[in-house]
């Protein structure tokens, strides 16, 4: 017999996740049904189970999926030169490819654009999000093919290594022997330290708190040149004495909800230097922001959304290459019913546990 439900995590209100059967979607010449294999878990998971995102409910979570190509159209695996069972990292962002800001190349800011995890229920098909046992992909998607051998929670790292690449590589132009200050040591601060490393950066240092303290250890074996307490250490003065006085040329700002970070840049970076700022303040002011620094330093500050092509195919260039110890990223493995506790153990509201990268796996023995 044909299966034509399968087991979804739907959030129904803040802090509720429910798992539910939902009807398995037909598709058409440009679509696709996805197998997932993984979702990986991120920050803005736990901000979307809160409620602070203010996306829609119900819907279906999960926008870093991984899978088995199900079924494919004509035109579609034509478009994306996949077919039935392969396997594909699936972009996040749905764009429209007809506004400015797609035509100029910059689809991830497209004027109309939707995001895998953050489309209602009452959408059809209503399965988008990967917090599922299968996932429809749009026409509009962009899909990476991948290595079937490699482990399922390696493979699915490809989201926040493109992070990295782009957030601390692409966008501030990161070269051989540039000094980067990174700071936040999670998962995609972690992805930041290899993409600067395999970009050839000179010295990198990463920046966390005293509860980060597994976390600096992973950035050090990852890489990470120097790491930094602020807690308990001066961060200005430790980033002058490692950089003769002079800063950094690029610091990558990937902490979330602190606003103190923004303003403490401006004094860990070089005048003529670089900021990124990729961390979601919530939309918070930020005190002590002198913009006289900016100036009479010259420093340029760029925002960041997202990730692009070029950098989720440097990120799967690197998982399959095997070149990195990816592994040591990696600390838990959860079944799609495990979903709650996933997420509370990686916004540390679990006691006694540490998640750096975690994912959901459907039907984890």
């Amino acid at each position: 017999m044909v299966q034509r439900t399968c087991l979804a995590m739907v959030q129904t209100a803040p802090r509720t996740l429910e798992a539910r059967s939902l009807p398995i979607p037909e598709i058409d010449e440009d679509s696709a049904l996805l197998r997932v294999e993984a979702c990986g878990i991120c920050g803005s998971d736990y901000e979307q189970y809160e409620g602070v995102l203010r996306a829609p409910i119900p819907a279906v979570p999960g926008h870093e999926p991984l899978g088995i190509i199900e079924a494919i159209g004509d035109r579609a695996a034509r478009r994306w030169g996949v077919d039935v069972g392969d396997r594909v990292a699936v972009e996040t962002m749905l764009s429209c490819r007809f506004c400015s800001s797609c035509l100029g190349g910059n689809y991830h800011l497209c004027d109309d654009r939707r995001i895998y995890s953050y489309i209602p229920l009452s959408d059809e098909p209503g399965l988008w999000g990967a917090y599922s046992e299968y996932m429809f992909i749009h026409g509009n998607s962009i899909v990476h093919k991948m290595d079937k051998s490699l482990p399922a929670e390696i493979a699915v790292m490809f989201n926040p290594l493109g992070a990295g690449y782009r957030w601390a590589v692409e966008v501030p132009r990161t070269g051989p022997g540039d000094i980067v200050v990174i700071l936040g040591p999670g998962q995609r601060g972690l992805a930041s330290v290899l993409a600067c490393k395999d970009a050839g950066a000179g010295t990198v240092i990463v920046t966390g708190l005293a509860a980060d303290a597994k976390k600096m250890e992973v950035a050090r074996a990852l890489g990470a040149d120097h790491t930094i307490d602020v807690e308990n250490e001066n961060a200005k003065q430790r980033i002058r004495e490692i950089t003769n006085g002079r800063g950094a040329d690029i610091v990558v700002d990937v902490t979330s909800y602190a606003v103190e970070p923004v303003a403490e840049s401006l004094s860990y970076v070089r005048s003529g230097g670089t900021i990124v700022l990729a961390g979601a303040k919530g939309y918070k002011e930020i005190p002590g922001f002198v913009s006289d620094k900016v100036m009479m330093k010259e420093i340029t500050i760029k925002g960041v959304v997202g990730v692009t092509s070029t950098g989720y195919e440097k990120a799967i260039n690197l998982i399959e290459s095997g070149r990195a110890p990816l592994e040591m990223m990696h600390t838990h493995n959860f079944d799609l019913r495990e979903a709650e506790r996933a997420i509370q153990i990686l916004a540390r509201e679990i006691p006694n546990e540490e998640s750096i990268h975690s994912c959901l796996i459907p039907n984890l023995a």
